[in-house]
């Protein structure tokens, strides 16, 4: 059985009783955005019912806003296992990392290196690329193996030298899936002097993340991929915070909180981990699965992601084997389900000779919602050569997801080969 009861918490997520030609939809889409509970929903409405006001203000509406970013600082920093203060909201992860490099870059001089990886997503590599181009900076890329999607440590140390100031890596590939060694990846990095900074938006929705535990200096993910609206979250440790560089107004009171953020968002995210603390509450095991360290609203967040996972790694090894069972599908990344531990439930794929635009197209028609190009991870498929016929499907699970669209997916693929 499944960690998480999945037919019991399918009816929080309103999307999931859409219907296309009498069927319903599935949505497999989970790594370019998740579906949201009826209590983000029901937040962001109700903030724009009773708190809609700027911050700052003595009365009513603009005290309860107030109130209510409060709160959904705690709430993340306990996702994130940071002190409230390290947690910083933005537009999403690509816009809070432009914003990051350009404060990382203003510390740098010519000659100065940052390592970034060809598994990661433009958003973790374009923005240390611009600084390259603004400040002389050099940029050395880590290779993967080609035959699994993984990074190549060895060119990870080789790339990482005297002169490296920065590490960008990301917690998993959005495209392959791939789960990297992020923890032995900032050792590494720490060892040479630099600071690190994780992408962990693919990674969010489908484990526990603790960043005292990774090391690393920052990280930065995207509430909409773990069930909220679209906000993008920054921790970042508070030393390094207080000591870089920022670009505000004179009279913003937070450094990196510039202007006027998206409350209603913000009261969505805040909505979206509650829904995870209940998920725990009802689902987690937290001492078999050796959590116990952590206490309350820590400990039902870890047990809920760590729920989650064990769920979704069920459901995707019997999206696996569905897969494997249909004759023409090439697929990229950790097949051996001994390895299982490190991937998520993502997977890029190709059926026969079609083009993954017309296999993707083909599957909206039935009501399966996939998702076909590079996803933003245009250096992985440059380096896998499919960057000029159309990249490949993409399929992500997570946790609403079910048994039985798994095998309609299988299904249909099967009929698409034939």
């Amino acid at each position: 059985m499944p960690a998480i009861d999945v037919p019991a918490i399918r009816h929080q997520f309103p999307a999931l009783a859409i219907t296309e030609g009498g069927r319903p939809v599935a949505f497999f889409d989970g790594p370019g955005g998740t579906q949201v509970p009826q209590r983000v929903i029901d937040a962001m409405t109700r903030y724009l019912r009773t708190m809609n006001a700027n911050h700052g203000g003595r009365f009513l509406t603009s005290e309860r806003s107030d109130a209510m970013l409060a709160h959904a600082h705690e709430l993340v920093a306990d996702f994130l296992g940071a002190h409230v203060d390290e947690v910083k909201f933005g537009a999403n992860m690509t816009t809070l990392n432009f914003t990051l490099s350009r404060s990382i870059g203003a510390t740098l001089g010519p000659g100065d290196e940052v390592v970034v990886t060809r598994l990661d997503h433009e958003a973790n590599v374009g923005p240390w690329e611009a600084l390259a181009r603004e400040r002389d900076v050099v940029v050395r890329r880590v290779d993967i193996r080609e035959e699994d999607c993984t990074l190549d440590l060895d060119s990870l140390r080789e790339a990482i030298g005297p002169r490296t100031r920065h590490v960008a890596v990301g917690y998993a590939s959005n495209a392959v899936g791939t789960i990297n060694p992020v923890a032995e990846i900032v050792a590494i990095a720490h060892d040479a002097g630099a600071t690190v900074s994780v992408d962990a938006v693919a990674y969010a929705p489908h484990a526990p993340i603790d960043v005292r535990e990774l090391g690393c200096d920052f990280l930065l993910c995207s509430a909409y991929k773990f069930y909220g609206p679209h906000v993008g979250i920054l921790f970042g440790r508070r030393e390094l915070l207080d000591a870089l560089p920022a670009f505000k107004v004179r009279p913003a009171e937070d450094r990196w909180e510039t202007g006027t953020q998206n409350h209603e968002g913000i009261a969505g995210t805040a909505a979206a981990i509650e829904y995870l603390v209940e998920l725990g509450e009802r689902f987690g095991t937290p001492f078999a699965d050796g959590l116990s360290r952590y206490g309350g609203r820590r400990l039902a967040l870890k047990a809920a992601m760590t729920a989650i996972r064990a769920t979704e790694m069920e459901l995707f090894t019997r999206l696996m084997d569905r897969l494997d069972a249909v004759p023409g599908i090439r697929t990229w990344g950790i097949r051996d389900r001994a390895r299982f531990d490190e991937r998520c439930p993502t997977i890029a794929f190709r059926v026969g000779s079609q083009s993954p635009a017309e296999t993707a197209a083909a599957l909206g028609r039935r009501g399966l919602f996939t998702w076909d190009g590079d996803y933003y991870a245009t250096g992985l498929m440059e380096r896998l050569g499919l960057a000029d016929s159309g990249g490949a499907v993409r399929v992500g699970l997570v946790h609403y997801n079910s048994a039985d669209e798994v095998d309609r997916l299988g299904e249909a693929l099967a009929d698409l080969a034939r």
